[in-house]
């Protein structure tokens, strides 16, 4: 959780008891739900299924959603970096240098009545690569860590995926798609020649990312306002929205190529440069019988060497699926979160909420499972700009915010499906 040393008591207070409180009703609701949910698996055992418990099991499992989505924005709220802990003057704040002191001040005076020339003065002198003459001018490099800091809390994809920050356009990575032939010889042994690894050459684009939050001139005139904390969070949900969906079904054109919008084929016939995949064995559901099998399968699909760190990645719709699966001893196979902050698990394996995954219906690949920091890589270009418009939309002056983002899959043996098929 966030530092809250510079918060009041009361304030830290108030907000650990809300946290408390809110976990305590979720792992309530999780315990009404498994009593309800017992009860419709007996009746189904005695195929004399009540449609008035299956309506109480959904009724509870959507309940148990809106208390996860609530605990989830409280947990986000308190996690959230403040940019006054580093742009303050207080005791606690970081001294700035006079160089991001001078740009702090300068950017001020852009963003609150749209003076520009101690910007472009600073940028002159900087001799940045990083800004466009007319695409706007480079936040203070506070701001951009802090939004950085706030896209990864809230970015599903982000928070598990490798990141690489690069100062160009495009990152080239070789990979070894095969190790080198290696063998075993006696002490004075030839060494036949060996064959030497199989590389494959990677490439992620950083393509522009932007948002354009709006204020009004009142808003920027009220010296209380603080601009930077303002534009970090206006921004932070338009860029996570956009990521969140472009690392999962991005096709590659202006925007990161996203894991499902690779090729999916039987994991029985992968190969580099696809993605494998396990199926349920029936369409558009889990088996009847031993549901979780193809759970167990798609776990065992992935190498020892991935599922060290593996988790799986699935939207809200299919976690209400998985959360009413049981195993032979009537175990549940999700349970919820062991702490407050912590993550739900399937198996013993974490689960990341990412709603832009798949429902599940006929030949969807609604759940993925794997080492995403060896499997998935967003690249981040330096430099965060912004662009001041008091004309197009009077009397509101817009922001034009952009960024440079990239994405795709490195290892494509590192993740795994699970295919809603016969």
């Amino acid at each position: 959780m966030k530092d809250l040393s510079n918060a009041s008591p009361e304030t830290k207070s108030i907000m650990d008891a809300d946290l408390s409180s809110a976990f305590d009703d979720f792992l309530v609701s999780f315990d009404a739900f498994k009593h309800a949910n017992d009860e419709r698996l007996d009746e189904i055992e005695k195929r004399s299924a009540d449609v008035l418990t299956e309506h109480k099991v959904d009724r509870i499992s959507k309940a148990l959603d809106e208390q996860q989505t609530a605990l989830d924005s409280l947990i986000l709220k308190a996690r959230r970096p403040s940019l006054a802990d580093g742009l303050s003057t207080g005791r606690h704040a970081a001294p700035l240098s006079a160089r991001a002191l001078e740009h702090k001040t300068a950017f001020n005076r852009y963003i609150r009545s749209g003076v520009e020339q101690d910007l472009r003065d600073l940028e002159a002198k900087a001799m940045s690569i990083s800004s466009d003459p007319d695409g706007g001018y480079l936040v203070p490099e506070q701001v951009e860590a802090e939004v950085g800091k706030r896209l990864a809390a809230i970015s599903p994809i982000r928070s598990i995926a490798d990141v690489c920050e690069i100062s160009g356009s495009t990152l080239k990575k070789p990979f070894a798609t095969s190790g080198p032939e290696t063998g075993w010889v006696g002490e004075t042994a030839a060494r036949p020649q060996t064959s030497a690894s199989t590389l494959a050459e990677l490439s992620y684009t950083a393509m522009e990312l932007y948002a354009m939050p709006a204020a009004t001139p009142s808003l920027l005139e009220d010296a209380a306002i603080n601009v930077e904390e303002w534009i970090a969070a206006e921004v932070e949900t338009a860029f996570a929205q956009q990521e969140g969906t472009a690392f999962i079904t991005g096709n590659g054109t202006n925007k990161p190529k996203g894991f499902m919008a690779e090729t999916v084929v039987d994991e029985g016939s992968w190969s580099w440069g696809n993605l494998g995949s396990i199926s349920t064995g029936t369409s558009a559901a889990f088996s009847a019988t031993d549901p979780g099998d193809a759970l167990i399968d798609l776990i065992y699909s992935l190498k020892a060497g991935y599922r060290q760190n593996a988790q799986f990645v699935m939207n809200r719709t299919s976690q209400a699926e998985v959360r009413k699966l049981k195993d032979d001893d009537g175990n549940y196979l999700w349970q919820p979160p062991a702490g407050i902050g912590a993550k739900a698990s399937l198996l013993n394996f974490a689960i990341t909420e990412a709603e832009d995954m798949p429902d599940i219906e006929a030949d969807s690949c609604a759940i993925a499972f794997g080492d995403f920091k060896r499997g998935y890589m967003i690249v981040d270009r330096l430099g965060l700009s912004i662009l001041r418009d008091p004309f197009s939309a009077k009397p509101y002056v817009l922001f034009y915010v952009t960024k440079r983002v990239g994405g795709g899959v490195q290892d494509f043996d590192a993740i795994k499906l699970l295919k809603f098929s016969a």
